[in-house]
């Protein structure tokens, strides 16, 4: 998925792929600069069971000290000689431990949230609930490592990840915006890899 909210919205993932774990990507360009990295950093800390910075090579000494050593690095450079865009891995991707449920249950919409309340038996009482109060239930109704797989799931088979309904402050339906890629997920340990270059 492309530009995934997270926060409700105060940060956008650049790629988010979902799959066994909740993969993150930040891109930062030639023409990028550093300034909201920090702040990105913190929320995707909050979301993401790994994450990967993907930026080109000016950036890569600023970027290394701004990062946590559990985020993986790829340096992105253009191949004249095939005219693509070559990705080759500088640090690979632990797993973070510091994953915050409340956070995470912030990527659902609400009907998603009362569909996961309701196999708990809570959704009824719940039902004219702000979203707020409903996120926080659910995050305090079971273990992470539960409320990740139900949040993945969830964002795997959700539709419609763009909509023009119209947003409440409180207790309406926050969609966070995104788009699914067609992109093939590749592994972190493949040293080097080429895209076609595709404009935006």
């Amino acid at each position: 998925m492309e530009e995934l909210g997270l926060s409700t919205g105060s940060v956008r993932a650049d790629m988010a792929v979902v799959n066994g774990i909740l993969k993150g990507y930040e891109i930062k360009s030639q023409r990028d600069t550093l300034t909201r990295l920090k702040m990105q950093v913190t929320v995707y800390g909050q979301v993401f069971d790994t994450c990967t910075l993907v930026v080109a090579e000016r950036h890569l000494k600023k970027a290394t000290l701004l990062i946590p050593s559990w985020w993986g690095i790829e340096v992105a450079s253009w191949d004249e000689s095939s005219s693509a865009i070559e990705l080759n891995s500088v640090r690979d991707e632990q797993l973070n431990s510091d994953v915050d449920g409340y956070t995470l249950v912030k990527l659902l919409w609400r009907d998603e949230v009362l569909s996961i309340l309701r196999e708990t038996g809570a959704a009824p009482a719940l039902s004219s609930k702000p979203r707020a109060f409903l996120w926080k239930s659910l995050a305090d109704s079971m273990p992470l490592s539960d409320l990740k797989a139900a949040v993945r799931l969830a964002l795997k088979n959700r539709k419609g990840w763009r909509s023009d309904q119209p947003q409440t402050p409180d207790d309406g339906m926050f969609l966070p915006s995104a788009k699914s890629s067609s992109c093939q997920s590749r592994s972190v340990r493949q040293r080097s890899r080429k895209f076609s270059y595709r404009p935006n």
